[in-house]
Formats: C-alpha cells, sequence, structure tokens
C-alpha cells in the first residue's frame, strides 16, 4: 500500500513539473514571438495568460487524454502552443490503441496545423509549421511506442507469473505424488512387518503352555527379525527424505521384487498361513516398477489374509502374458476365529494397492468371492 502510494505521488509530482515546464515554455514563447494564433494581435500579457491556461490542461490529459487534445488543439489555433500540442499528442499515442482513433487524432492534429497556418499569414511560415507538424506527429508516434513496449512487458510478466504458477503447481503435483508414494512403502512395510510381529506374539500368548523352548525360542526369533527388517526398510525410506552430513543421500538397500515371492510365501508359511504359490512365465525379467508392485500386492494380500482370514488357504498365482502380468490372490473363509489383539486395519492396503497399479496402467479389483475373499491385479507391459 505505501508502495503504491509513493508511486502516484511520485506520478503526480512529473506530471506537475511537466506541465510548469510546458506552460513556461509557452509564456516565453508568446512574450517573445507573440505574432502567431488567432489573438497573435493581442497585448503580451493577454497572449502569454491564454497560452498559460492552455498548458494547465495537460494536468488532466491522464483521465481525459482525447478531451484534453482536442481542447489543446483548439488552444494552438487560438495562441499557437506548439509545446502544449506536442505533449497532448504523446499522451494520445500512450492512452489509444485501435489504429481509427489514431487516424482520427492525427487528422485532427494536421488541421490544427494547417488552421494555424492559415490564420496567421502573413507572419506564419510554411517551414514552421511544417516542423510543428513533424514534432506533434513524431511525438504522438513515440507515445505509441512506449505503449506499445509497455504492453509487452506486462504480457511478459503475465506470462511469466503464469508461468511460474504453473511450475508451483508442477513443484506441488510431484510433492504430493511423492508423498503418497512414501505413504505406500511406508504403509506396506509396517503393516505386513507389525501384522506378523502381533499374530507371532499372539500365538505365543494363546497357547504358551504347549510349546516347547525351542518354539519359543524361534518365535521370539521370528519377532526379532521382522522387526530388524521393519527398521531397516523404515530407515531407507527415511533415507530418501534425508541427506546425509556430506549431502549425499543415504543409502538405500535393494527394494523387494519378484525374485523375493518364495522368500515371502516361506515367510507366511513359518507363521502358520497355508500359501500355494503358482508362477508361470519370469516375472523377474519384467521392469523393476512392475516387480515391486507384484511383490507389494502379495505382501499386501497375505497379511490381509492372516489378519482378517486365519487358517484360510491362500492361492497366489503370478501369470506372465503378452499383454502383461495377471494376478489372482484368493482365501477362503477363515479356520480360525480372530483373537481380540488382532491388529487394527486402517482400510489403505488396498486404496493404496490401486494407486500403485492405477500408475502403472493397470487395473486391480478386489471383492467377496465364494465363501472368501479375491484380489485381481492386471498390469500391462509395455516392451
Amino acid at each position: 500500500m505505501a508502495d503504491e502510494s509513493r508511486t502516484r505521488w511520485s506520478i503526480r509530482t512529473g506530471d506537475a513539473v511537466l506541465v510548469g515546464a510546458v506552460v513556461t515554455i509557452s509564456v516565453l514563447n508568446s512574450l517573445i514571438k507573440g505574432a502567431n494564433g488567432l489573438v497573435g494581435n493581442a497585448p503580451p500579457p493577454v497572449l502569454a495568460a491564454v497560452s498559460g491556461i492552455v498548458g494547465l490542461l495537460l494536468m488532466w490529459r491522464r483521465r481525459w487524454p482525447g478531451l484534453v487534445a482536442v481542447a489543446v488543439m483548439i488552444g494552438f489555433v487560438v495562441a499557437f502552443t506548439p509545446a502544449s500540442l506536442a505533449v497532448a499528442m504523446y499522451t494520445v499515442g500512450v492512452s489509444y490503441r485501435r489504429a481509427r482513433s489514431l487516424i482520427l487524432y492525427t487528422v485532427a492534429a494536421c488541421t490544427a496545423v494547417l488552421i494555424s497556418l492559415l490564420t496567421s499569414r502573413p507572419t506564419g511560415s510554411l517551414r514552421e509549421s511544417l516542423y510543428i507538424l513533424a514534432l506533434v506527429l513524431g511525438m504522438l508516434a513515440v507515445g505509441q511506442t512506449v505503449a506499445t513496449r509497455r504492453d509487452l512487458a506486462l504480457e511478459a510478466q503475465a506470462r511469466a507469473m503464469a508461468l511460474q504458477r504453473e511450475q508451483h503447481l508442477l513443484t506441488e503435483r510431484a510433492q504430493v505424488g511423492e508423498r503418497a508414494r512414501i505413504a505406500r512403502e511406508m504403509h506396506d512395510v509396517v503393516a505386513h512387518r507389525i501384522t506378523n510381529i502381533v499374530l507371532t506374539a499372539n500365538a505365543l500368548k494363546v497357547s504358551p503352555a504347549g510349546r516347547s523352548m525351542a518354539e519359543v525360542a524361534q518365535a521370539g526369533d521370528q519377532i526379532r527379525s521382522e522387526g530388524h527388517q521393519a527398521l531397516e526398510e523404515l530407515r531407507d525410506i527415511l533415507g530418501v527424505l534425508t541427506p546425509g552430513r556430506d549431502g549425499v543421500r543415504a543409502p538405500r538397500a535393494p527394494q523387494p521384487d519378484a525374485s523375493q515371492l518364495g522368500r515371502l510365501v516361506e515367510g507366511a508359511a513359518s507363521r502358520g498361513q497355508d500359501v500355494r504359490l503358482d508362477v508361470k512365465g519370469h516375472p523377474e525379467a519384467l521392469p523393476d516398477q512392475i516387480q515391486r508392485a507384484i511383490y507389494r500386492i502379495a505382501q499386501e494380500c497375505l497379511t490381509n489374509a492372516a489378519k482378517h482370514a486365519p487358517g484360510a488357504v491362500v492361492a497366489l498365482a503370478v501369470e506372465c502374458r503378452l499383454d502383461g502380468v495377471h494376478m489372482s490372490i484368493t482365501n477362503g473363509r477363515p479356520a480360525q476365529p480372530a483373537t481380540a489383539d488382532s491388529p487394527p486395519s486402517g482400510g489403505y492396503g488396498l486404496i493404496g494397492l490401486k494407486e500403485r497399479t492405477v500408475l502403472l496402467g493397470g487395473t486391480l479389483t478386489a471383492g467377496p468371492y465364494n465363501t472368501g475373499f479375491r484380489v485381481e491385479a492386471c498390469i500391462p507391459v509395455n516392451t
């Protein structure tokens, strides 16, 4: 607000200085020459007063540029005020863009100069009138050039601001996408590992007396291993966000891929799940992003089956076709009742899987199937 008030004050000050200079020049010209115009034979004080009044009209040139220009043209014919006419025509060039308006004011200025020449004879000269006409039309051209440059500068500024806003939106969109990706990775890691820890601990809690020391030790090793792997995977994910002390991002461990499906199934079997794995083709030869999606889909589905259908048989099928990779994960009805200490479900697992699949150009459907639940995914492979 202060900058805007300062700008207005500077414009008004500049206008006042300009008008003062024009009035001074017009008055001096009338006192020295005092022969041209309709009142050229009037006493010098009268001629100077009329010239000064014509110059004062320029104070309103920004608000009414066309009206002031016409009034100054009349004043030019009456008292011969070339300085005022030149400034008025400059303002017209700055204020108007339409060719029709500029042509009309040009014709009017030429007419005013011609009338002044005819009414000033025999003292007026053709050469002087041509000089005045060149000055007036030149100031009109200068004003039009300044206006054009100003329009181009504003257009470039608007374009730069639009590009900046677009870049800002693209950056925000990329940040949102990256946050969503990291959130999916963290959910997959936490949901799977923590669920395995909770289920293993629940199994120890349900039948502690019926287990040997070796089984208890094995369960403890599983809990320790799952917790250690969860911490390692979380550290790798967070390491992407946090640069090291030397400014280099923390190293990342190899991301899970389709070659680790067997190990994933073995881990589920060691916790009591009955998983049937059927792989057709060579998913380990697919691009890394697709392999990671295959592993995460299988991981999330096994985790959901362990939470919501304990003891059920889970059929995990992966088939590589010409049009892409097809996955099907089906579980039957629960063979065991869910315990009160079952891990909570936030409902984001399947949503994250759908987002991950859609980003790869595929589809994922999930819903009840017979007495159980089925998840199907199709991910195209661009060869």
